[in-house]
């Protein structure tokens, strides 16, 4: 049951100051972590919310203010002054009666400044002897909220937005009217602590009448979703009721609460209504999509081209290392596979960060082609999808925004991961091995050659002797000639046969290494992007839940 309608033992439920602040702030936070993925609307008015909070607390003092609002020709002017005592509204047959607010003011602590912020010009100070339960009680008689006169109508809602307490005053033809119903009782589900609900002029009706009217009338406030609520029945004419309603206001005045009370149910309806453009869960990027967006990036990027221009370099080098001495020379023709693709040809980057600054278009890599472009949108769109499942469109707006960067900035971005990445490690040891043997069988080969020549030529002739050696039936010097030669085409085979296992392996980590980067890529220009939008989402919604917690 609501506390403001239990008796006058009891006030509104009771929320601090320090809770206002903490929903406040949770909704603040909220706004800031979502504001361009939350509803327009909805973002205003919980910002104005915000504003009402600071500037309210600001005048808050030992007042307040309770507005009765009603349809035309409910009577609350004349319960108005009923409760005040004297006759400050002005009633009669003509319609509307009330055309601007009226304010009632108990006790001698100055409301001056409050009513100013209100905006409400027309004051009477209620005289007392003495302290009383209604001390600090600021009593407002609104314009009709059905009047025919839209600036009166305006001047109510306006108003409605501000004060702590609502007092709604219906009658016995108009009780179940569905604009008091539908656009602004069921809009209220959080203030049911600061609602109250009076069917006034009780008097026309008889006894049975008046209990059947109140219990359908207290059916169709549940119905609203105001379930602790009570109905009242008054009648201004003949008094009764009167004193139980201003007990209620008394109640109301007591504890001084109400107008945190109004504030903290402003704050959770704005948070409520907020809630429903946030999903309750995210979903996590997948490693799949991942892997598809990495394969696309590296294919876009021309990573296979520069994995083959690292085996072929790798070959290139082995040769040229361990080759045979006397063909060697000929892999030095060839140009070199890295260098022209202008690519780092070292262990460790070639370039300072103020080239990468300074200079596009750094390698010699062909520009993806409109398929591989294609490729990669159609990756990064979903994985976009994926994480996108089940957001609200404006979230998933973002993150499909989020998973596409500007094209020229994803390829300059992957033309110096590639560029900043080592494409050579140390040279093997075995290169120095294969190099020391095959010049020990040139030196062989040649000496053979040298040994048989001077044979051929100098020796005939007598004029050098040099000893016979024979190798079984083959002489030593021809031994020598054939044997480097034949070791030394074997040994450069073999070494080609090396070199294509290290080719391989060399690739196979450059490979790595690149799509490494590749990786490191698309977690700065896209996965970072989506996550950071994933987790924007998550902080809105865990702020707007706190600030919909009950503060009582």
């Amino acid at each position: 049951m609501t506390p403001l309608l239990k008796g006058r033992d009891k006030g509104p439920a009771v929320v601090s100051a320090d809770a206002l602040r903490a929903h406040a702030s949770e909704l603040e936070d909220a706004l800031a972590s979502g504001d361009a993925q939350l509803p327009p609307e909805d973002v205003r008015q919980a910002r104005a919310v915000l504003d009402k909070v600071a500037a309210r607390t600001r005048h808050t003092g030992a007042h307040t203010v309770v507005a009765l609002a009603g349809a035309t020709g409910s009577g609350k002017s004349s319960l108005f002054n009923a409760l005040v005592g004297t006759d400050v509204a002005r009633t009669g047959a003509r319609r509307p009666t009330t055309s601007t607010p009226t304010a009632a003011v108990w006790g001698a602590s100055p409301a001056g400044e409050l009513l100013d912020w209100l905006g409400v010009g027309s004051r009477h100070q209620v005289p007392s002897d003495g302290a009383t339960a209604l001390d600090g009680l600021v009593l407002l008689d609104l314009p009709d909220f059905d009047s025919r006169e839209q600036a009166n109508r305006l001047e109510a809602e306006r108003l409605l937005e501000f004060v702590d307490v609502f007092v709604w005053i219906t009658d016995p033809q108009k009780y179940a009217d569905a604009r008091l119903h539908d656009d602004y009782v069921a809009v209220m589900r959080h203030y049911d602590a600061v609602t109250l609900i009076v069917l006034n002029q009780a008097d026309r009706l008889t006894p049975q009448q008046l209990a059947e009217c109140k219990a359908d009338l207290e059916r169709l406030i549940q119905r609203d979703g105001l379930a602790n609520a009570r109905v009242l029945t008054t009648s201004a004419t003949t008094g009764a009721g009167v004193s139980e309603l201003r007990g209620r206001l008394a109640d109301a005045v007591a504890g001084a609460n109400a107008a945190r009370a109004r504030l903290d149910a402003d704050v959770r309806t704005s948070a409520d209504r907020l809630r429903t453009a946030v999903a309750d869960r995210e979903n996590p990027v997948a490693d799949r999509a991942t892997s598809a967006l990495t394969d696309a990036l590296a294919r876009a990027c021309g990573i296979p081209a520069v994995v083959d221009a690292v085996a072929n370099d790798y070959r290139r080098n082995t040769v040229s290392a361990a080759g045979w001495p006397f063909t060697r020379w000929v892999a030095r023709l060839r140009p070199d596979p890295l260098k022209r693709l202008r690519l780092d040809p070292g262990p460790g980057p070639a370039i300072t960060e103020a080239d990468i600054r300074g200079f596009r278009g750094r390698t010699s890599l062909p520009r993806a082609t409109p398929a591989a472009r294609a490729a990669v949108d159609l990756a990064a769109r979903r994985l976009a999808d994926a994480a996108a499942e089940g957001l609200p469109r404006r979230w998933a707006e973002a993150v499909a925004a989020a998973a596409l960067p500007p094209q020229d900035l994803l390829a300059d971005e992957l033309d110096q991961a590639i560029i900043r990445t080592p494409l050579r490690e140390r040279n093997p040891f075995w290169w120095q091995g294969l190099r020391v043997a095959q010049w020990l069988f040139a030196i062989t080969a040649v000496l053979g050659l040298a040994w048989t020549l001077v044979q051929v030529f100098l020796g005939t002739g007598g004029l050098i002797q040099l000893p016979s050696v024979h190798v079984g039936p083959v002489a030593l010097p021809l031994v020598l000639l054939v044997g480097g030669l034949l070791l030394g085409w074997l040994l450069a085979l073999l070494a080609r046969w090396f070199a294509g296992i290290g080719a391989r392996r060399r690739a196979a980590a450059v490979d790595r290494r690149l799509r490494a980067a590749v990786s490191g890529v698309a977690e700065g220009l896209i996965l970072g992007p989506v996550q950071d939008v994933l987790d924007r989402h998550r902080t809105t919604r865990t702020h707007l839940d706190a600030a919909r917690a009950s503060g009582r």
